[in-house]
């Protein structure tokens, strides 16, 4: 049995972890942390999980996460980087849900992040965990670096093509619509209900946090230099991300399905909808799926790709339990056969 831990159970993505978890016949939850709920038992404080999790949530400290085999990071930027370290010495695998190891550059992170990086020196040995692109690095990996959930849904829409030169790649477009449970759980007036219920709007035009991210996994597949527009959107809906995604290219639209169909062919996680398909972020919603479509609208050289998942599930704490299979050496699909919510 494995023994996980868990930094920062309290946000989404911590009790999306847990909750995937209480089910998982491979692992014990073994620790639950929190800084502030620390002392009060887990499922007092989500009462959906009496019965599958008997823990008390207790302060983020070395020993006992050290008991553990693999701790999850679920936390804010900035806080697995100060224990990492620490961890891995003890020969305990970490699963960072944060951005704290996904850029390789050390210096560019700190430019979006706004802080100094703790400890760069792991940053080369931290595995990307996009299943998908580097499974078997994954399987051999002590630190993972789970990706965002914005660059999921964008990289894995536009991996088949890139990967095959089909693309201008001097003009991709990612424009990208996420429900606000992605803005994480805490009180901001940005994600209020009244605030974003009925109202829908762009944000942070000028620059995301997750478009060296995504620049950075694209550039891998291209094997050259892209330009890409990234603009990302809030949508009045809790859970999902729908990735609408423009570039040129000479290839057919059958010639691209086609493409589709056989680069995910195997994958257990990525769903390839029939031709001209339109994926709705409510048939993934609750699952560790990815359902991408393909179009060429009017026949022209445009083709756009529809991708779909569910931000806290395929975008975070379900992609990181695929990691962990993985690590462990399991069925990579295990503790992950979720279908989706409906409606």
């Amino acid at each position: 049995m494995i023994r996980a831990g868990i930094v920062g159970g309290t946000g989404y993505t911590g009790v999306e972890l847990l909750r995937i978890l209480a089910l998982h016949p491979d692992v014990e939850v073994a620790v639950v942390t929190s800084r502030t709920d620390a002392g009060q038992r887990v499922d007092s404080l989500y009462p959906g999980l009496r019965g599958y999790i008997d823990v008390v949530f207790s302060l983020p400290e070395l020993e006992p996460l050290a008991q553990c085999d693999v701790v999850f990071f679920a936390t804010p930027n900035g806080t697995a980087m100060l224990m990492a370290g620490q961890l891995l010495e003890r020969e305990v695998k970490v699963i960072d849900l944060s951005a704290d190891f996904r850029l390789k550059d050390a210096e560019e992170w700190s430019h979006w992040y706004g802080i100094q990086h703790a400890c760069p020196d792991l940053i080369a040995d931290a595995i990307y965990g996009l299943p998908e692109v580097n499974r078997e690095a994954i399987r051999r990996a002590d630190l993972v670096a789970c990706p965002g959930c914005y660059p999921t849904a964008v990289q894995l829409g536009f991996l088949p093509l890139l990967e095959n030169g089909l693309l201008d790649v001097k003009c991709l477009i990612a424009d990208v619509k996420s429900g606000v449970s992605g803005a994480g759980r805490k009180a901001e007036i940005a994600t209020l209900m009244s605030e974003t219920g009925e109202s829908f709007k762009a944000y942070a035009v000028s620059g995301h946090r997750h478009l060296p991210e995504i620049i950075q996994g694209l550039e891998l597949f291209a094997g050259t230099s892209v330009g890409l527009t990234f603009v990302p959107h809030l949508t009045p809906m809790i859970r999902g991300i729908h990735a609408t995604l423009y570039g040129q290219t000479k290839a057919s639209l059958e010639d691209v399905q086609a493409l589709y169909e056989q680069r995910y062919a195997t994958e257990p996680f990525v769903d390839v909808l029939p031709q001209c398909s339109h994926p709705d972020t409510r048939n993934v919603r609750g699952s560790n799926m990815c359902q991408i479509s393909v179009h060429q609208p009017q026949g022209g050289q445009t083709v756009v790709v529809l991708s779909v998942i569910d931000n806290l599930v395929k975008g975070a704490a379900g992609q990181a339990i695929q990691a962990m299979n993985l690590m462990f050496g399991l069925q990579e699909d295990i503790g992950l056969k979720i279908v989706a919510f409906y409606p």
